[in-house]
């Protein structure tokens, strides 16, 4: 299946693997509006142990390339989305982009996002349900290559939760942990510690941009209002009808609340990751409305690592108008990893 080429996309712009087998989506939408896939790209629906079904995005890499470099196959990237997103979000610029440069993609909608089943209850679910979602699919089709794994935003809590459940199975003689990762991304991620942090902070110092914050999301004005919706997600070059063609998706995508917040607070700190030999990249934007420079920090202090901050562009770092900005920077990291002779990297 030949990936879509590689296009910069202006701000006016609306390993080989085995597969369990998945079904094609239906006309059965969860939403009124599906996000219409792009060149390359495929929706799948992985069914879990629950009957559940959870909607997959593929972007894989041109089958010529994958021939010419059967013996080095790049880890395949798997993208985790946060609150008020799904899969759609990284299919816009982020699956083409790593796609062409060699990596098999594939974004996940958490169960009650996007186009994935809703589970009984009045959330869609828990850092460990979340996490184990995502193990249930690795394990299941995606088992001949570790994998790595990207998280956003809240989405960036759950993979963390996932990283401190990795253990080296062969030194310990188990097989009850997640699977092993090639390594683990967090982009514009909430803290290990939660957004509680991230709220006093703004209380005490930026009152203003508190009170934004909570009209925004907890009382989801981002839904209704533009400039709000570009002030908390984009930045403020984003043009209004490119805003509103997102700000629909997000209002479709989240069906459910991801999280029961007070239980998720009350959970937090996650803990310290295992000794495991996971690379993790900590990566945020220098124009975030959500987290802060030292939430940033706090999540880098935490994973002894020097955080990479992308200038120029806001929280929705995979959506904004200099999207290739953090794409570029994570694909430099990811070619870090290729050092060790694993992967091959394609760098134009």
């Amino acid at each position: 299946m030949a990936s879509s080429s590689l296009v910069s996309l202006p701000c006016l712009s609306s390993l080989k693997m085995t597969f369990k087998p998945m079904a094609v989506n239906s006309n059965s939408s969860r939403t009124s509006v599906p996000y219409e896939l792009k060149k390359g790209q495929n929706r799948l629906f992985h069914k879990l142990p629950s009957g559940l079904k959870m909607e997959v995005i593929e972007q894989r890499k041109d089958e010529d390339e994958r021939q010419r470099n059967s013996e080095k196959d790049n880890p395949p990237l798997v993208f985790v989305h946060g609150s008020y997103h799904a899969a759609w979000c990284w299919a816009e610029h982020w699956l083409p982009f790593f796609s062409s440069s060699g990596f098999d993609s594939y974004a996940i909608s958490l169960l009650g996002q996007g186009e994935s089943d809703e589970p009984l209850g009045t959330v869609a679910g828990t850092l460990q349900t979340h996490a184990s979602d995502i193990v249930d699919f690795i394990e299941s089709n995606l088992s001949s290559s570790p994998p790595v794994l990207i998280g956003h935003s809240f989405g960036g809590l759950v993979v963390q939760y996932y990283l401190a459940n990795v253990i080296n199975k062969q030194s310990l003689g188990t097989t009850n942990a997640f699977p092993e990762l090639s390594g683990a991304v967090l982009v514009c991620s909430v803290p290990p510690s939660g957004n509680s942090g991230l709220v006093l902070r703004y209380l005490f110092s930026k009152p203003v941009a508190a009170f934004k914050v909570t009209l925004s999301l907890a009382a989801k004005r981002f839904q209704t209002s533009i400039p709000l919706c570009r002030e908390t997600f984009f930045s403020s070059a984003m043009d209004d009808q490119l805003v509103k063609r997102y700000q629909d998706l997000m209002r479709e995508s989240s069906r459910m609340p991801l999280f029961d917040l007070r239980k998720l607070n009350a959970s937090l700190p996650v803990s310290k990751p295992m000794e495991n030999s996971t690379k993790v990249l900590v990566l945020g934007a220098k124009d975030d409305f959500i987290v802060d420079d030292e939430g940033l920090k706090e999540t880098g202090r935490f994973y002894d690592v020097e955080p990479v901050c992308i200038e120029g562009v806001a929280h929705d770092m995979m959506l904004d108008c200099s999207w290739e900005k953090g794409a570029e920077a994570l694909l430099y990291w990811l070619c870090g990893l290729s050092k060790t002779g694993k992967f091959i990297c394609l760098i134009d």
